[in-house]
């Protein structure tokens, strides 16, 4: 399900970040941050179970499905979806104030949450995370240690699934060397940065001055 929302011209540009599970994608982020000035992370909201080490507020927002459910039904979510048994959702009012201060938002989602989301908002872009292969992928998993077999054969057969999308996305990162996946995504956010919406959103005395 979507929630509907207006698409005015944000400072920011958003942009999503779609991987299967043992991609890499979160260490690519978290390099990402800290090299780059201006840049958020949205938070998302779970009803899974944290992991060890996860800390409410900072890794996931996490609530119980009842309360999940409630605040979907009070709009509250930019996207929503079901996955593996949990319900994870984006924060729409948080999203809409970080761009509209000029930060950079940067989503760590599944395919379905992406799909949402670039029918509501079509100039966010969509960064796809490739493994160098299915058994690297495969073996990321089980080297992680946080996962039982069946859920590590479980998140493989999603990856198949996840890996038929990838054609949607805006750009393709392939994590087979992590040093260059990084430059890749350090070249995406500049690109995402010189587009014509937020430029324009953030010189309105220039274009003014211009008038345009």
């Amino acid at each position: 399900m979507t929630n509907s929302t207006s698409t005015p011209s944000y400072q920011g540009s958003m942009l999503m970040i779609v991987a299967p599970s043992g991609a890499g994608k979160s260490s690519l982020v978290n390099a990402l941050l800290k090299d780059e000035a201006g840049l958020k992370l949205s938070l998302s909201t779970t009803t899974r179970t944290p992991r060890p080490g996860e800390v409410d507020g900072k890794d996931y927002r996490f609530l119980t499905k009842e309360d999940f459910l409630q605040e979907r039904d009070q709009g509250h979510f930019l996207e929503w979806a079901e996955v593996h048994g949990h319900f994870y959702g984006t924060s729409k009012p948080w999203i809409e104030s970080q761009m509209q201060a000029g930060s950079d938002v940067m989503l760590e989602i599944d395919w379905q949450g992406a799909q949402q989301i670039r029918e509501l908002i079509p100039s966010v872009q969509w960064i796809f995370i490739f493994p160098p292969s299915i058994e690297a992928l495969e073996e990321r998993l089980r080297k992680r240690g946080q996962d039982d077999e069946a859920t590590i054969q479980r998140r493989l057969a999603a990856a198949h699934v996840e890996l038929l999308h990838a054609h949607e996305a805006d750009y393709i990162v392939v994590n087979d060397s992590f040093d260059q996946a990084l430059v890749d995504l350090k070249h995406i956010l500049a690109s995402s940065r010189l587009r014509s919406g937020p430029s324009m959103a953030r010189n309105p005395a220039l274009l003014k001055r211009l008038g345009v």
